[in-house]
């Protein structure tokens, strides 16, 4: 009995010591959060705050933008997120370098034309002056 009671705790203890996040995932995971609310919002400083400087921000289409145009698209309306839901999210952390992966669904309104996309989409924060900001973005069409 204390055998089986034993093998059960260690269970137990493992699965939530693979399942904890670090300190770090926490941070990234909060910064996607900013990033997220930024993109709903479309406050200019929000969204150049979160935006490393060297930032790199591929659309499905293929289009890639550069931090000034990434700014200006969703602060204009071109490219407007009315909601963002986010799921199966991954995040790994090597050093100060973290790669974020989850399928994102939005309702849009771009240029006033209202739409959804569902996308999987790959991040790349950089941590930078002590705080995690987006350097690449990658967004792939769903099937």
């Amino acid at each position: 009995m204390k055998k089986t009671i034993s093998l059960l705790l260690l269970c137990f203890l493992t699965a939530v010591a693979v399942t904890a996040q670090t300190k770090a995932e926490k941070e990234v995971a909060a910064a996607v959060e900013t990033l997220k609310k930024a993109m709903i919002d479309g406050t200019r400083s929000k969204l150049e705050a979160i935006a490393a400087e060297k930032l790199s921000y591929g659309h499905s289409s293929g289009k890639v933008e550069d931090k000034a145009a990434f700014v200006e698209s969703i602060a204009s309306g071109k490219s407007d997120f009315v909601t963002i839901t986010l799921s199966n999210q991954t995040i790994q952390v090597s050093g100060n370098t973290a790669v974020v992966r989850h399928h994102l669904d939005a309702d849009t309104n771009d240029s006033g034309k209202v739409g959804t996309v569902s996308l999987n989409i790959m991040l790349v924060f950089q941590k930078q002056f002590g705080r995690w900001v987006l350097l690449a973005r990658q967004a792939v069409k769903t099937q």
